[in-house]
């Protein structure tokens, strides 16, 4: 019972943190391309790498702590689905160049975060 404990209290906050990301997106930006989900899957990539390499490098912590933040507050917070959603938004709009711009930069950015967070950790134990 602790794991889904863990699970649905990060989940929860996760969550929460991502709306207030596309609310605060849309609020700045509009409502013409989705900067908010773009944002919360390179952010949450880039705390990918650094919370696995800070893991690896400096603390073990313990099952539970690991499924709250990974599985529960990340596997909330950054959203492939939402991502999938807006990219038939914009090809059914006919915005096809936003469309290849969106895929590409999610990719493409959200990896790239995740090895830098990965590499800052990595530079800081050596």
């Amino acid at each position: 019972m602790n794991t889904i404990v863990a699970i649905a209290m990060g989940g929860a906050l996760g969550a929460v943190f991502r709306h207030g990301v596309n609310v605060g997106a849309f609020k700045l930006f509009g409502d013409g391309f989705p900067w908010g989900t773009l944002g919360v899957n390179v952010i949450g990539s880039f705390i990918m790498g650094v919370l696995i390499a800070v893991f690896a490098q400096y603390w073990q912590p313990s099952h539970g702590v690991k499924l709250f933040l990974i599985t529960g507050f990340l596997g909330a917070f950054t959203t492939f689905s939402t991502f999938s959603l807006d990219v038939s938004a914009l090809w059914e709009r006919g915005a096809l160049g936003a469309t290849a711009l969106y895929v590409m930069g999610s990719v493409v950015l959200s990896v790239g975060a995740l090895f830098l967070g990965l590499m800052i950790v990595r530079s800081l134990a050596s």
